[in-house]
């Protein structure tokens, strides 16, 4: 094998569908990427299952001063899911956890019109997810959207990416209907470092990919 495991997210996403081959055709399936990354694998897999496109965008909510520390994520649809832990034992009051949510609102619905020109969460209700992204290492933002999924009544989600932390795929796999990792490395690094190509995805080019599959109707 080459030093990385994956061209690029292209590639990555063309051998994730040949793993989700049984949900082809299936009118229950959708097929949700995370932003911005994981749009691009997810379209593969989209395609090739014959199955609509979308994102779920998802906002952490870092702790003031302490940005990448999470207490909490919101996502489309309006769902909030705050860590209690973290916010009680960091004393976080109401009203600066309020601002930063209101920040990372105003980014949530700037993203959702730049990626399909209106603001919304899929509609999940009593569908079969497959939400995908490029790579999960801490998997903090993937549980924020599988909470927000489970919040909306998605029937089933599987969760579903090229390559994720041994540790992360066993504290996920509970959490979910099904977690599929085509590797799971027990030294992980960084995603990028599985990808020998993996450039940052801007907003034209998920807005492109969207507009490449079939987009269902939205709620909300």
């Amino acid at each position: 094998m080459r030093g990385s495991a994956y061209k690029d997210r292209v590639e990555a996403g063309r051998l994730l569908a040949d793993e989700l081959a049984e949900y082809a055709d299936d009118k229950k399936v959708i097929v949700l990427g995370l932003p911005r990354g994981g749009v691009p694998v997810a379209c593969e897999v989209a395609k090739k299952i014959h199955a609509p496109l979308d994102v779920m965008v998802v906002r952490k909510l870092g702790v003031p001063g302490w940005e990448e520390l999470a207490m909490g994520a919101i996502a489309s649809g309006g769902v909030r899911v705050l860590n209690d832990d973290v916010i009680r034992n960091l004393q976080i009051s109401e009203k600066a956890l309020e601002k930063e949510v209101d920040i990372e609102l105003e980014e949530l619905r700037r993203r959702e019109l730049a990626y399909r020109g209106h603001a919304g969460a899929p509609a999940v209700k009593g569908r079969t997810v497959l939400l995908i992204d490029d790579g999960i290492a801490t998997g903090s933002t993937m549980r924020a959207a599988v909470q927000a999924l489970r919040q909306q009544g998605a029937a089933r989600i599987v969760v579903a990416v090229p390559v994720a932390a041994a540790d992360t795929c066993v504290e996920m796999e509970p959490m979910v209907d099904r977690l599929v990792a085509l590797m799971k490395p027990e030294v992980f690094g960084a995603v990028g470092h599985w990808y020998e190509r993996f450039p940052q995805v801007d907003d034209a080019e998920v807005r492109s990919l969207l507009e490449q599959t079939a987009v269902p109707a939205h709620a909300g």
